[in-house]
């Protein structure tokens, strides 16, 4: 198998490399003088599976780039072409709504139009977003990575809190890896006329774990970790997927109880803060991939 990595992901992909006879595929992308993209490869794929590891996320000449990589290697008669993509972007786009873009579905007819066969990502944003494109997809959750931070912690009395309803599956996945019925608790949502109102579910006592896919400006999060420490919570642990970090009203965390953020690699860039620590993924890419066909 041979694995395209865009140089933002070097990290994760040499994790990929050890231990594991993946070939490096070399390629450049490159700009015309009237700003037109162009892709070369420097390996020979023909009749050979290849894994793309890289970013559709902002800006936008990243997606442009993948898609040109993609259809440029399926075009040299390649085996199966395994598009990686550790943070899906653009599926938070799956609700239906009039005269507004769809942009989970638009996705998955640009990826395989470009010759992807099938996705791998961590946490998608949503079971409705997978089934909204149009290609296989595979969401490898984070709970095996996140169990053993609570347990490197000691902190299986902590309730686990969900900050909306959509990510209470999450919490219980956590559960289930654990082994443990650790109390959980999780915020409702009231749509009014004069806005969206949150209400906390259940009982928190004094540590707290709060678990979510993104943390893009933090708005959901510190809202949900004000209502904690109302609610009695001394200190938090916030563990999420994708670190967006947009913005700075995230940062407001700090004052609320917040002691740590863990935070996964599928987003490489993350803020020079020692409180938020960094969680490869490389073993679930590494474990699915090395599972018998």
């Amino acid at each position: 198998m041979i694995l395209f990595a865009y140089p933002e992901f070097s990290g994760l992909a040499r994790e990929l490399y050890a231990g594991w006879g993946l070939q490096a595929g070399d390629f450049a992308v490159s700009r015309f003088a009237n700003q037109e993209l162009e892709v070369s490869i420097d390996a020979d794929v023909t009749g050979s599976d290849c894994l793309i590891l890289g970013s559709v996320a902002p800006p936008d000449e990243r997606l442009l780039s993948i898609l040109l990589l993609a259809h440029t290697i399926k075009h040299q008669r390649s085996g199966e072409l395994t598009l990686l993509l550790p943070y899906l972007a653009y599926t938070r786009q799956d609700k239906i709504k009039p005269k507004r873009s769809l942009a989970a579905r638009w996705m998955g007819a640009l990826l395989q139009a470009s010759g992807v066969d099938r996705v791998i990502t961590v946490d998608i944003h949503s079971h409705r977003a997978e089934s909204l494109l149009s290609i296989p997809v595979v969401s490898l959750s984070p709970a095996p990575l996140f169990s053993k931070i609570i347990t490197e912690q000691a902190l299986p009395d902590a309730t686990l809190v969900a900050p909306d309803e959509g990510a209470v599956f999450r919490c219980e996945a956590l559960r289930k890896e654990l082994g443990l019925r650790m109390p959980l608790a999780y915020f409702t949502k009231t749509r009014t006329a004069q806005g969206v109102t949150s209400e906390l579910q259940g009982e928190v006592g004094e540590f707290a774990v709060v678990v979510d896919d993104i943390l893009d400006t933090g708005e959901t999060l510190v809202a949900c970790c004000q209502t904690l420490q109302e609610a009695g919570a001394k200190e938090i642990l916030v563990l999420v997927t994708h670190g967006i970090f947009t913005g700075n009203l995230w940062t407001k965390l700090w004052g609320l109880g917040v002691k740590r953020i863990y935070v996964t690699d599928t987003i490489p860039q993350i803020p020079p803060d020692r409180r938020i620590k960094k969680v490869s993924v490389a073993p679930l890419i590494r474990d699915h991939l090395l599972q018998p066909a």
